[in-house]
């Protein structure tokens, strides 16, 4: 990345200049052409293959103090026509000499340049080393200076820290620091590489990896507008509107989708909540962090499990030991979706300890008919299409069962919100009615 150049290599620069423009006089001086713009000194003998040649002299803003004369010699005694041509610029004499530049010194400027720049950019910015799919291998130390040191953090989770860099070329990155890594160097490119092979629309591109003795980073593309998180939870000058939201529930499942079920291997992300849901310029969701249960490796499951904020997206299954399938992600899917609705925590921790758990209030609510615009956000002022409102909310609840044979895949989630697929009212969770059997979740339901 960005580096001073040093002295060792602007002497390098200047003996390769000098080695051009060593050529071009020798060029220039054992040429057999005569060409319009040759630069002239005094005794010097030009050479014309055709014979005939004139010797013009343009000199703008300068005129001589006194005349010079230049004697034309027949060397070879077979030249037909000798003449020579002055013209003076009319704005009259100067005081100072001008230089006059040839063609072959023009473009031995420009060649200069252009060398320039491009020493300037291969010895003042470290090698970008592309791997397969088109990944790049940062060097540490070109990621301490893009980043300023590591100064600019985005944010922080379970995984590691997140850091803003800016390339040379004015592009912005997401550097993700990964912590509580023991797998090696040989697995961690393999498993980078795959990732590297992910491609689409709602999934944030990964740009790069660097490997160097115990330091792993991830190279991302940089989301302007933050996570989902920020918008939904966070005091922000944007209320994201209904048509905003529903747009944003569509792209993160077509993207879970992906990874489930249009990868060569089916990837579960096993962490999805706002804090993983990026968004770009113009709103549209981005799965972030997916893949990291293969990078992190063994240590995966405990970092995920003592994760603040993450345990209330977290499927029954990993509580009860059961298999891990992509049916977790569509539990935590389903999780995601309710926040999406009403713009709070799906949990609120009240000052008197007594918990409000949103979709046991939706699921019931459902089953029992009632108006669902009075779990919409209230900044939204209950602006939101109702049939979209009913979609998200059948959806959310079917998400959410007890049974993961019970729950739909991310690839039907996204035709039921599309609408080209049709589904009943879900039932209540187990869960739920347990929940509200006992006094506790008296308290918390309506």
């Amino acid at each position: 990345m960005v580096q001073s150049i040093s002295k060792k290599s602007w002497c390098r620069f200047a003996l390769l200049l000098l080695i051009i423009m060593s050529l071009k006089a020798h060029l220039s001086t054992a040429s057999d052409t005569i060409y319009p713009g040759k630069s002239l000194a005094w005794n010097q003998t030009l050479i014309s293959r055709n014979g005939i040649f004139e010797l013009g002299f343009f000199t703008p803003g300068f005129k001589p103090r006194y005349p010079i004369d230049w004697d034309l010699y027949d060397y070879s005694g077979g030249c037909e026509n000798n003449s020579i041509t002055w013209r003076a610029h009319s704005i009259g004499a100067l005081e100072k000499a001008a230089l006059r530049v040839g063609v072959p010194s023009v473009l031995t400027f420009l060649i200069g340049i252009v060398l320039a720049i491009t020493w300037r950019r291969h010895s003042g910015v470290g090698a970008l080393k592309e791997v397969e799919f088109s990944l790049i291998l940062f060097k540490y130390r070109d990621l301490r200076i893009v980043t300023k040191n590591f100064s600019q953090k985005l944010g922080e989770g379970g995984f590691g820290s997140v850091f803003k860099g800016i390339l040379p070329n004015s592009t912005a990155i997401a550097v993700k620091k990964i912590r509580s890594l023991e797998q090696g160097e040989k697995q961690f490119r393999a498993e980078v590489s795959t990732l590297g092979a992910i491609q689409h629309v709602n999934i944030l591109r990964l740009r790069g990896f660097c490997v160097e003795a115990s330091k792993r980073f991830l190279i991302y593309e940089y989301m302007p507008k933050g996570s989902l998180e920020s918008h939904l939870f966070q005091t922000v000058s944007i209320i994201l509107a209904w048509k905003t939201r529903y747009r944003i529930a569509i792209g993160t499942a077509r993207g879970l989708a992906y990874l489930h079920e249009n990868c060569r291997d089916c990837i579960i992300h096993c962490d999805i909540k706002p804090e993983n849901i990026l968004l770009d310029a113009d709103y549209d969701p981005k799965v972030a962090d997916f893949g990291l249960a293969k990078v992190i490796g063994r240590d995966f499951s405990r970092v995920l499990t003592t994760m603040r904020g993450t345990r209330g997206y977290l499927a029954p299954e990993w509580i009860s030991g059961e298999a891990v399938t992509p049916k977790v992600d569509v539990f935590s899917y389903g999780k995601l979706l309710f926040e999406i609705i009403s713009g709070r925590r799906n949990v609120n921790m009240l000052d008197d300890e007594i918990c409000n758990y949103f979709p046991a209030r939706v699921a019931i609510a459902m089953n029992k008919g009632e108006d669902l615009r009075t779990f919409l956000d209230f900044q939204l002022e209950g602006r939101a299409n109702m049939e979209e409102l009913t979609r998200a909310c059948k959806v959310a609840c079917w998400c959410i069962q007890d049974d993961p044979k019970d729950r739909p895949t991310m690839g039907q989630v996204v035709k039921i919100l599309e609408g080209v697929m049709q589904v009943g009212i879900p039932q209540i969770p187990l869960y739920f009615q347990r929940l509200s059997e006992n006094s506790y979740g008296n308290d918390c339901l309506p």
